[in-house]
Parts: C-alpha cells; structure tokens; sequence
C-alpha cells in the first residue's frame, strides 16, 4: 500500500500530538497524581503509535509503544510518576521530534534506534531505575559519550566528495602554489539548537586561515538547515592540519573533528563525459529514491469551515457581480450608464468581503508558535539552575500565516535572554525582597492594524553604566561618544552583530547572534522592536508586527514625478508646514509640533529625485512613528488612501533596504512602497 499521499497529514498530526504531550507532561510534572492528564498522554502516546506503524516507521512505533507501556502501568497505579521518570519521557519526545524532523526532510525515519532513551525506559518498566539515583546514572553516561567519541561512530566523510569538472581548476592550482589540502568532517552535538549557525561560524573561523573549497552538503544547504549533524569540507590553507583542527574546535556545540591531508592523487574528480553519460543512465532507469520526494510541509492552514462557507457564498456573489455587469454590456438600453456604475459599486463591495474573508482564512492563532515554549523554559531553567516560570497571555490572537512562520526563532532568543540575562539567581532575588522564583511573561495582543508581543521579566533589568563599558572596551565606541550617548541608544548596542553582555560563552548565550537576529528578522517582517528598562526591576522587549505581509492600507504620495506608497499602519498625522518654520539641531532639519521636535526627512534627497514643489512657501509632511521615535517625511503632494497588493521586489533590488516592495496601481503603473522603519 503506498501511503505517501498520506505523509502530509501524518507531519501535521504528529506535530499536534507531539506538542500536546510535552504540554501534559509540563503539568504531570508539577501534578504527578493527576489521573486526567495520565489518561491524556496514554491517549497521545497509542495514537502516535498507531499513526507510526501505519505508515511504516518501525522506530517511531517503538518508541511510542514503550512509552505507552509505561504509562499503562502508572495508568494502573503499578509505578509512580518521578522527577526522573518525568527527565527520561521528555528525552523520548525529543527523540521522536527528531525521528519527525527526518521524515519532514526525507521521507524517512532515520537510523537512530535511540537505544539508550528506550533501556532508560524499561529499567522504570522493570523497577530497576528506583535504586540507581541520579548522581550515580550521570557519569555512566557521560563515560559512554566519550568512547562513542573515541570510537567508530564517527566517520570521515569527506573521503565520499566528489569535485566536479568546473571545480577542478582550483585543486590543481593548489599543488602549483604549495599549499595544503585538508578533507575535514565536523560533527554538530545533536542538542545545539542552530545547528546552521554553528556550521556558519566554523566556516568563518576557517576562512580566516585559508579557503573552504568545497562542501557537502552544499552552502546553501547548510544556510537552510538542510543537514543532519555532520558536514564535510577540503580546505585549502597553508597553515598545518593541528592549526586547523584548532579552529574548529575553538566553535562551541562541536562534539568530535575528524581529518587529514589529502593527496590530489586520492581526490575523486566527476570530469570524465563517458562516466557522466553512464551515471545518468543509470539514474534515469534506477527507481527514486525517497529523498528525491521531498514532502511539502507548513504549507498548510486549518480552517474552520464556518470560514470556508463565508468564502463560498461571496465567490458565488462575485460569479453573479460578472453575470451581471456581461448582461448589463450587452444590453443597449439608454439606462446602460446606470446599472453599469450600480454593478461596479456591488463588485466592489463583494471584492472587499472577499479580501477581509480570504485574510481570515490566512490567519493563524499565535499559540502555534509559543505553545513550545514553556518546556524550553523548563529545560533552560535546570541548564541554568535558576528557578523561573513563563506566563503567557494573548496565545488566540491572530497573525498572517507568513508572519507567524517567521516569529518563533526571534521569540525563542528574547526568552533565553531573559532566562540568562534578565532573571537574577535565587540568592541574589532573595537579597533584593523578591520571590525566588523569577518570573518570564509573553503577551500577545492586537492593536489597530498590528500586533503587539510583550516579552518582560522581573530581573535585574539592563544595566547602562555595564553596557557602556563593554562597548568602549570592544572598540565599538570611543569614551566621548559614551558620556554624550542616553539610555535608548545605549540600549541599541545590544542589537549589533556579535555583541554579546554574556560573561563566557556558553551553549545559551555569549556569540551576540540573540538580538542581532530579533532586531533583522522583525524589520524584515515590516515590524520593529522597543525596549523599555528599569534597572533592579527588570526589562520589557515589545515587538510590534504588521496584521498581514500581502494587503495593507497606504497612503499614496508624489515626489518629483514618482509615486510611492507609505504604510498607514505608521503615519500618525499629515501637516501642512510653512518653510518658515523649520529649525535646525545639530545642522540638521526639524520642526516643533505641538510640544514634540521633529526632524525632517526630505524624501526627493533620499530617494535622488527633483522635487516639483522646491519654492512653494508650505511643505506637506507625514508625521510618522516607529517605536517612540517620529519623523516627518517631506513629499510635494498626497494622491490619497488606497488598499494595494504588496509585490515583492524579488532579486532586481534586494540590496535596497529604503523599499519593502513594489504594487500595481489601478492604471497599470508600479509605484515603489517605502520602509518608514530603515526611514526613520
């Protein structure tokens, strides 16, 4: 039976059972005699069983079928629910994401039989874990970790690299220039998080010493986390092979390197036409292999059929919208005029329904993204040994299915840093008067056309004076620049790439990609992040994200004899200002608007464009905001409010950060859509 047209809906259902079950065991955890959430992950556990063995994932079935024999017996009052026991069940969660994660990419399961997780889990079934206490299990495993090191496990990949025709000129000029050649394999620990970002630093770290002339899988691959844990390279250096194995190692989450000199006599070159024809032929008549038909996956919405039926009656009206207005073209009466503007008026209406239905359809409840995160709360708070708890609000409200597919990685690195930043340890609370426990918050909501996230805590808050210190020391700036700096743009620093306030690095904090990566990824999202301290009492992160990423209300403007499209979402206000008016602080253009100085950004310098309204005595501004900060965009005069389709600009301008994209006006003209974020 081929059950591969089935694969989607299993990826789906798998990941719905998978996080119901780390959130019931998150609460059998603090509630280990609550039967009804025993009786929930029973449940979980046989259906995902069920699930597995339909589709032939021997593993996986059993996996879960252990689990669920476990939970059989607590079900029976024959075991009790540990701490251990609690420890244990989410390493077979994390194992059966990882069995997911395999089938999600390829179609298959994997090799891992994750026998140690299973032994674990019928030494409990057996009675066996009660007499061997944590502190005597750990070092046996960590014994067992250093021979696997040690032993076969590993293996050097890089002998299977073939270099294609067009890449062998590179390796023969090597032998001219007498330089070296270094196949290297470089195992990930299978628990780092950004797996693509380790590989990315070992790269850098590499290329600092030579060239990486050749990867597999290939660079892009990598980026795009299309790999397991391991990654071969040649390197092209003339350092030695210990100086290179220094590199790498000196990247943390890197659990074992593996590596030698290579001969361009040993090198396997792809350039011989004759074996080219008969590897394709071969391939042409060989069967596909499970890889080559890649699942298509989170491509997918849930939609409530209530919402389907709203879709289907206005697409019937809009059949009826068109019979009518061709009815209406054929008919010679006088009255033509008439019915022809009435039918107009009635497409138009039922094309606004239909724009407000489809963008309900294409909404999606933030809960998908942060219902992971009290289990990684969890985890963080035994790896840091602080006691701390996340209280989420909000989890209903709704976002565009793009946005919400972009945000998890931003919100997962404000929480660590909340968890290993903000949050005191308990000594340190218990000093200042505060519960012992810290406390995390994630608040969603909606307001007007965005949505806000709220991530706080009741730590430390951020400490400017530190900040400062760290930035002068790193060179980033000078002591003057320090003194004259406020704590809004003291606070900036911290989104700069590599900037980290982490004391030594470890596998939580201390690379400085945390915030770095928040502050890129929500820009680029056509948000923006604010922050607000106080120190002692904590700190409040605020991100504020655009309802969708495909239609939004815009203001339409002319400079010079271009047109361009401002997002309502950040005007507050338009003002007609005489040029008398203006002021200037530090050489630069602003003017005072009830209460508020304001500078001004004259758009036609900008964008290199000869404004048409040079001598006129007034100026049209539009007050816009980010965050607390305003500006007033100077533009020669305003067309007016319209709904447009954002257009992405693709690869022709990706380099232009002053535009979020392009859309095609009612007469066929693109105007340019501005980013009042990169703007301001």
């Amino acid at each position: 039976m081929d059950v591969s047209q089935y694969l989607e809906i299993f990826i789906d259902e798998t990941r719905e059972h998978l996080q119901n079950l780390n959130e019931q065991l998150l609460v059998l955890e603090k509630e280990p005699e609550n039967k009804d959430t025993i009786n929930e992950i029973f449940r979980a556990a046989h259906s995902l069983k069920g699930m597995a063995g339909t589709m032939g994932f021997k593993r996986m079935q059993k996996l879960t079928h252990d689990m669920e024999n476990v939970f059989s017996e607590i079900r029976n009052d024959k075991m009790s629910v540990t701490a251990s026991l609690v420890d244990i069940l989410f390493q077979c969660l994390d194992a059966l994401e990882d069995y997911l994660n395999h089938i999600t990419e390829s179609g298959d399961e994997g090799t891992n039989e994750n026998e140690s997780v299973i032994q674990e889990l019928n030494r409990f079934l057996n009675g066996e874990a009660g007499t061997v206490s944590d502190a005597e299990r750990k070092p046996e495993v960590k014994a067992q970790t250093q021979n696997t090191a040690a032993g076969g496990a590993y293996q050097p990949l890089y002998k299977d690299m073939v270099i294609e025709s067009y890449e062998k000129k590179a390796f023969l000029s090597v032998a001219k220039d007498g330089k070296h050649i270094y196949g290297i394999t470089v195992y990930i620990q299978e628990t780092c998080v950004l797996k693509a970002a380790r590989a990315f630093l070992v790269f850098k770290s590499l290329e600092e010493i030579g060239e990486v002339a050749k990867s597999n899988p290939p660079v892009q691959d990598i980026e795009d986390e299309k790999f397991d844990f391991q990654f071969s390279v040649y390197v092209v250096t003339s350092e030695s092979i210990e100086r290179v194995f220094q590199c790498v190692n000196g990247v943390s989450e890197i659990a074992h390197v593996l590596g030698e000199e290579i001969n361009l006599e040993n090198i396997k070159f792809n350039d011989e036409d004759k074996e080219m024809e008969v590897k394709q032929a071969a391939a042409a008549s060989a069967p596909i292999p499970k890889q080559a038909g890649k699942p298509v996956i989170n491509h997918t919405v849930r939609v409530d059929i209530e919402k389907l039926d709203v879709l289907m009656n206005l697409v019937s009206e809009l059949i009826i919208a068109k019979n009518s207005l061709v009815s209406v073209s054929e008919n010679s009466d006088s009255n033509l005029g008439t019915g022809f503007n009435e039918q107009i008026e009635y497409l138009e209406r039922v094309t606004t329904n239909l724009h407000e239905s489809v963008m309900k359809v294409r909404m999606v409840p933030i809960e998908n993204v942060v219902n992971r995160f009290p289990r990684m709360i969890r985890d963080l708070s035994k790896k840091l040994n602080k006691k701390m708890e996340l209280f989420m609000t909000g989890e209903d409200t709704e976002l565009d299915r793009t946005v919400i597919d972009e945000i998890g990685d931003p919100l997962m690195h404000l929480l660590r840093n909340s968890a290993d930043h903000g949050l005191e340890s308990a000594e340190v609370r218990k000093k200042r008067g505060k519960p012992e426990v810290g406390s995390i918050f994630l608040d969603a909501y909606q307001d007007g056309n965005n949505v806000v996230i709220e991530v706080r805590d009741d730590g430390n808050g951020i400490d400017v004076q530190n900040v400062k210190e760290k930035a002068v020391n790193r060179g980033i700036i000078t002591p003057e620049k320090a003194e004259t700096m406020d704590e809004k743009d003291v606070i900036d620093l911290l989104f700069l790439p590599s900037f980290s306030m982490a004391k030594k690095v470890s596998d939580v904090s201390g690379r400085g990609v945390g915030l770095d990566v928040v502050k890129s990824k929500i820009e680029s999202l056509g948000g923006d992040v604010e922050v607000k301290n106080k120190l002692g009492e904590g700190s409040v992160f605020i991100i504020r994200l655009p309802l969708t990423l495909a239609i939004i209300q815009a203001l339409m403007v002319v400079v010079g004899n271009e047109k361009y499209a401002i997002s309502l979402g950040a005007i507050q206000t338009i003002e007609d200002i005489p040029v008398a008016d203006i002021k200037y602080v530090e050489a630069r253009e602003v003017i005072h608007l009830r209460g508020s100085v304001i500078p001004l950004v004259r758009l036609n310098k900008i964008l290199d464009i000869e404004s048409s309204e040079e001598n006129s005595g007034n100026m049209t501004v539009v007050i816009a905001k980010k965050g607390e900060r305003y500006a007033g965009f100077v533009v020669d005069y305003l067309i007016g409010q319209q709904e447009i389709v954002i257009k992405s600009l693709g690869k022709y301008m990706n380099n232009n950060k002053l535009l979020s994209g392009a859309t095609i006006l009612g007469d066929g003209e693109v105007a340019l859509i501005l980013d009042v974020n990169t703007l301001i």
